[in-house]
């Protein structure tokens, strides 16, 4: 059998977290990547305006991961929220709104390299319905039922989706 080339192979990642051993724990699902690690605000920060990257992947708590997400964004890096103790809907919430290509919970690690053979395969356009539907378990387990039909910014998100409309409420 032969296997396709991974299309993250060569591409350069950075990865913020204050835990040292997710940032060995990536860089080693990533082993194909280039990988810059960062453990602290002030040094991911240097990273991204210092260097370009193909993706940026965030821890919130410990980092300042928001006010990362913010200046990753703006220097037009795709972004993802990898975090644990930040799993929340209002932080999914501020995620998306902030332009977080992704969300994804760090327990999901061994699945960080498909999300993101995915996120290259479609040319780096974020897939949050797609992501919702692989994670809807997930997050229900997390959230409680009906967690999208309970809050108004999921149902109008949703909405706005699958009507083709990119709206400055969800993504500044």
């Amino acid at each position: 059998m032969i296997f396709d080339e991974s299309p993250l192979k060569n591409l350069t990642i950075l990865v913020v977290d204050d835990e040292l051993d997710i940032l060995d724990a990536v860089e080693d699902e990533l082993e194909m990547c280039f990988v810059h690690k960062a453990s602290d605000y002030e040094t991911a920060l240097q990273y991204l305006l210092g260097y370009k990257y193909d993706i940026v992947i965030l821890d919130v708590m410990g980092v300042n991961g928001f006010e990362l997400l913010k200046v990753s964004v703006s220097q037009g890096f795709p972004t993802v929220i990898f975090t644990a103790y930040a799993l929340t809907i209002d932080a999914l919430k501020k995620s998306i709104q902030l332009g977080a290509v992704f969300f994804l919970p760090k327990d999901k690690l061994p699945e960080l390299k498909d999300f993101l053979e995915r996120l290259v395969r479609d040319r780096f356009r974020s897939n949050w319905m797609g992501f919702f539907e692989r994670l809807g378990l997930y997050f229900t387990k997390h959230f409680g039922p009906d967690w999208k039909e309970k809050d108004k910014f999921f149902q109008e998100f949703e909405e706005s989706i699958t009507q083709g409309k990119k709206n400055d409420k969800f993504e500044k």
